[in-house]
């Protein structure tokens, strides 16, 4: 199994598929590279797709020490990169995934060939928050209640009702306590909203219309901040808008990342 290993001598496992021009996917907050089990076929039929656990999640070290920042993410996958002889590659990150590929673009612009943001926001004071009714569903004491809450903002009501998992997108169960307060706290803090303008690569942003957990307006905010960036916003999608409405979403990042520069 390949591990890269990072200026602090943390250990991060990830994975290459399909052949092609590079493609990095990143996953959501607290997540491993599972996130992207349910389309990563139909996007290593065109790419050479590198997935990879963040660390504190996964196959990953994970390090106690308060290390974990969007940025330093965001050079743990540069990091990722150079273990595996890439100099360039389409990033595609999703809701924190997106946190961090808006760092990657912005400190690292040279291994950003096409960029596109999933469900993602600039944070910040300029970022859109999600409401109070929201983070009491998450945070309520019944656990069950609090796991179903979250299955409603990532899929529709008629998704859960034919779907029945197993669901790779709502954490890992893996990490420890330690970490999972690191990944909560490093997507809080998130502000790219300064670096965002010097992004020079093209740009998609890619957001669900009916998304709470994530709202949907962050993604106007990140299309006028980034340099010709364009944006797409799928009809009834919520958070997990790449699984559900993979037939929509997949093809569109795919024409996006094939178009002739």
């Amino acid at each position: 199994m390949p591990y890269a290993k990072t200026a602090d001598d943390t250990a991060l496992y990830y994975e290459i598929h399909g052949r092609g021009t590079p493609l990095v996917l990143l996953s959501g907050q607290a997540n491993t590279h599972h996130w992207w089990d349910s389309v990563r076929a139909q996007f290593e039929a065109r790419f050479t797709t590198v997935v990879m656990d963040y660390r504190g999640t996964g196959n990953s070290d994970r390090p106690e020490t308060d290390t974990y920042t969007t940025a330093r993410f965001a050079g743990d996958v540069a990091a990722v990169l150079d273990d595996a002889g890439i100099d360039r590659a389409h990033i595609y990150g999703t809701s924190m995934g997106g946190r961090v590929a808006q760092w990657l673009a912005a400190e690292h612009p040279q291994r950003v060939h096409r960029l596109v943001l999933g469900c993602t926001s600039p944070g910040g004071p300029h970022g859109i928050e999600r409401g109070p009714d929201v983070r009491q569903a998450l945070n309520q004491p019944d656990a069950d209640a609090a796991h179903r809450a979250l299955l409603e903002l990532m899929y529709t009501p008629g998704w859960l009702a034919t779907h029945h998992g197993p669901f790779h997108t709502l954490g890992d169960a893996s990490m420890p306590a330690h970490a999972r307060r690191h990944h909560l706290r490093a997507s809080a803090r998130h502000n790219a909203w300064d670096a965002l303008p010097r992004i020079t690569a093209p740009t998609l942003i890619v957001h669900g219309t009916d998304d709470t957990l994530n709202p949907t307006a962050n993604a106007p905010l990140l299309a006028e901040r980034i340099p010709n960036a364009r944006m797409h916003l799928i009809p009834g999608a919520r958070h997990a808008y790449f699984e559900e409405f993979a037939d929509v979403a997949t093809p569109l990042v795919l024409g996006f990342l094939t178009e002739a520069s």
